[in-house]
């Protein structure tokens, strides 16, 4: 292909691109699921504070306040959203669907990028690109956009690293920030990078001749890329860490993690991509685990197991094993990095989980199927290989066996919706997936013919075979109900938005001097979870993996989605609890009658204001101000979670300390000035007392009492306090993570 050159493959890639993200970025469609209940309520609130002047390094609106800065999830670490947060005030979801379909081109230019170093093909680097861009979890799984930013920064920083093993110190530079950008969205897919990261370190290094003349030109680049490397992930890894000690979240042990495996039946979508129904509504798939197959013990989502990067680049794949061509040395370590995420991702299924479950950082993971993500990204590098082989004339075949490999998997596709009784609509998509491959096996029988010519070099091939593979992964991989849903149905969650029952919740809470009421939103459809957070709305609870330990025991908050969900523990034990009135809870919105969710509350617990047509609007009669002066506090009873808050606790006037109480009569508690890391309130008291503020307790906040700090105690379980004099007094709260994270790992070091 004389005409083809690297830059072009990338105006190609471009195109195609364009092509096939056109449903989302036009805006008939929008990435649905976690992208829109989790990522996107978190990327308006964060651009809502940096334009307001303020820091979204803490969330007041979802569980009485949380640490954006140590959320493994958020945006403050992902460079593509953050940007947008920046320089949009109100981004909407198409503007943030049209930043993450960015990535594919960071990811594509990547492996474009990486062919052209390795002096492979353009042509490869085409193919491989697209695969990678839309094929296997990133196609199936774009709601999970951490993870596509990940893989898709993955080809960059292999780049960078490889240079940098040259002996490039601005490469290493690059490496490191490039991989520290990985690694700040703290995942697995960025854990496993790591793991192939250096891989590559040591395998580059020994490969060859020299290793220690290579190691020693290698050396200050690699001291670059580890510092800055270091600079960029330190941060967030150890706020993370210091979080998740306090956090919610679970012991993940051997077996626990084996439940996320990939089922070695899922790589028949290789072939197949929407076999097993992924694309369709629920009760069409049918694949595991699923009531057609029962007896996995398996907790995956339907989407999670797709590995289709299209149907040349199985053929190509398949070209590559039959004709020995994969053990060639300049592509052999992209094969044992594919052999690595593919015995890493079927988890329980092979024996090599057990020994991977002890390398550092894999305990913390319970879903080994995640690597799925890099299965399909070392799948469309080997196919690439391939293809630039093709065209180079060293991939000895004119494709009859890799055809009857796709015969096979035709094959034991339909034995498969025979023997399981699928549902009929399994035959639609066997029958594209026939198609698929019996056009990709024709144009690529067409393509070998031709370059088998003297003269055959025809500069129109590449065009073909990347029409074909678009198309196919249009048509297989494109919008379906996992990966793209009208973007209406999240208008709620829009800044502007006009919802009769948000416009009603915020007429009904209160904010002054005294008040800062707080809602909960219970029982709604998905887009609802976090709906608190685009509209600047205070959450008792919302929806986050990583919450509270504290806050889960005593209130409860579990998937507020999902009936049922909401437990209802000692300590809160109905809508009517003195904990509920203390937190400020004003507004229960709920998609269910609260008698159906809460059975035990008493009637008169929640007065009905209103039914919208999405839900029902319901009114407490008490709840506590935001700051007040106890007039008695008492010592926390211990473990009450377990036991509950005593029948005679009035938090109107009371508070419970842990440790010694100290003395309280009461007093007067105005708010002066109430923001996201910094809270102003004036006290005047008889007497010393202990001011409440009803927001959650975190070790990172710090006060200041007329300008002398004071230590913040955690009161009734969950919220601060602080001891004030008599008389007028200024209290100031302020999140300070960095120097709180210091002097907690401080303290851990000197017990």
């Amino acid at each position: 292909f004389p005409h083809m050159t690297h830059p072009r493959a990338f105006v190609l890639f471009i195109l195609a691109w364009g092509a096939l993200s056109f449903p989302w970025l036009s805006g008939a469609v929008t990435i649905p699921w976690d992208a829109k209940a989790h990522w996107y309520p978190h990327l308006v609130a964060t651009a809502r504070a940096l334009h307001a002047g303020e820091s979204p390094l803490w969330m007041p609106w979802i569980f009485l306040g949380s640490p954006e800065i140590a959320d493994p999830q958020s945006v403050l670490f992902s460079p593509v959203l953050l940007a947008l947060a920046l320089l949009d005030p109100a981004p909407s979801p198409t503007a943030m669907d049209r930043a993450v379909l960015s990535t594919l081109l960071i990811g594509g230019g990547g492996v474009i990028l990486m062919f052209r170093d390795r002096g492979w093909r353009p042509e490869g680097g085409l193919v491989a690109a697209l695969a990678l861009a839309f094929g296997a979890s990133v196609a199936w799984r774009i709601q999970h956009v951490n993870q596509v930013m990940t893989v898709m920064f993955y080809p960059l920083a292999s780049v960078l690293l490889g240079r940098a093993l040259g002996g490039s110190k601005v490469a290493g530079l690059g490496a490191g920030l490039v991989a520290g950008i990985i690694v700040a969205s703290r995942d697995q897919v960025a854990l496993l990078v790591v793991f192939l990261l250096a891989l590559q370190v040591v395998w580059t290094l020994l490969a060859g001749a020299r290793p220690l003349a290579r190691a020693r030109a290698a050396a200050l680049p690699l001291i670059l890329v580890g510092l800055v490397g270091l600079a960029v992930v330190t941060p967030p890894v150890v706020l993370t860490a210091l979080w998740t000690g306090q956090s919610n979240r679970l012991v993940i042990d051997l077996d626990g993690a084996g439940r996320g495996s990939l089922h070695p039946a899922h790589f028949l979508s290789a072939a197949i991509g929407n076999l097993f129904g992924a694309a369709g509504e629920l009760q069409n798939h049918w694949g595991p685990p699923s009531p057609t197959w029962p007896g996995t013990d398996l907790f995956l989502a339907r989407n999670m197991g797709v590995s289709y990067i299209g149907a040349m680049p199985f053929l190509l794949f398949a070209a590559l094993v039959r004709t020995g061509a994969l053990v060639r040395r300049e592509v052999l370590f992209f094969v044992v990095a594919f052999v690595f995420v593919l015995l890493y991702a079927l988890g329980k299924y092979t024996p090599a989980f057990a020994l991977f479950w002890h390398m550092p950082g894999v305990g913390y993971f319970r879903r080994p199927a995640d690597a799925l993500f890099l299965v399909g990204a070392m799948g469309a590098i080997l196919a690439g290989y391939a293809m630039h082989s093709l065209v180079d004339g060293r991939l000895a075949t004119r494709f009859l066996v890799e055809g009857l490999c796709a015969l096979a998997a035709l094959a034991v596709g339909a034995t498969l919706i025979l023997a399981m009784g699928a549902p009929a609509i399994a035959w639609v998509a066997w029958t594209i997936g026939a198609v698929s491959l019996a056009v990709s096996w024709l144009a690529l029988r067409w393509a070998a013919g031709k370059l088998a010519l003297p003269a055959g070099r025809v500069a129109g091939i590449p065009l073909v075979l990347l029409l074909v593979l678009a198309v196919d992964l249009a048509v297989t991989n494109g919008p379906s109900e996992s990966t793209a849903l009208p973007t209406a149905t999240y208008d709620v969650l829009n800044p502007g938005a006009h919802d009769e029952t948000l416009e009603l919740v915020s007429r009904l809470l209160v904010r002054n001097e005294t008040r800062r009421d707080r809602v909960e939103f219970i029982a709604l459809p998905y887009e609802w979870q976090n709906v608190a957070m685009p509209h600047g709305l205070e959450d008792v609870i919302g929806f986050n993996p990583v919450r509270s330990a504290a806050l889960a025991d005593l209130i409860g908050a579990g998937d507020i989605a999902l009936i049922g969900a909401r437990r209802f523990p000692p300590a809160f034990p109905s809508y009517a609890s003195p904990l509920a009135d203390a937190l400020g809870l004003r507004v229960v919105v709920s998609g269910e009658p609260i008698e159906r969710l809460n059975p035990g509350a008493p009637v008169d617990a929640l007065r009905l204001v209103a039914r919208t047509a999405t839900a029902f609007v319901y009114e407490r009669p008490r709840a506590a101000p935001r700051a007040m002066i106890a007039v008695r506090v008492r010592s926390t009873p211990i473990d009450l979670a377990a036991v509950g808050f005593p029948a005679d606790f009035d938090p109107m006037s009371e508070a419970f300390v842990e440790g010694t109480p100290p003395p309280s009569a009461g007093g007067r508690a105005l708010i002066a000035d109430y923001r996201a890391t910094r809270v102003n309130v004036v006290t005047d008291a008889p007497g010393s007392g202990l001011l409440v503020l009803a927001d959650a307790w975190h070790p990172w906040w710090r006060a200041r009492v007329n300008g002398v700090e004071t230590p913040i105690l955690r009161v009734n379980g969950l919220v601060r306090g602080v001891v004030v004099p008599a008389g007028r007094a200024e209290v100031v709260f302020e999140f300070r993570p960095f120097s709180g994270a210091l002097a907690e790992l401080a303290a851990k070091m000197r017990r």
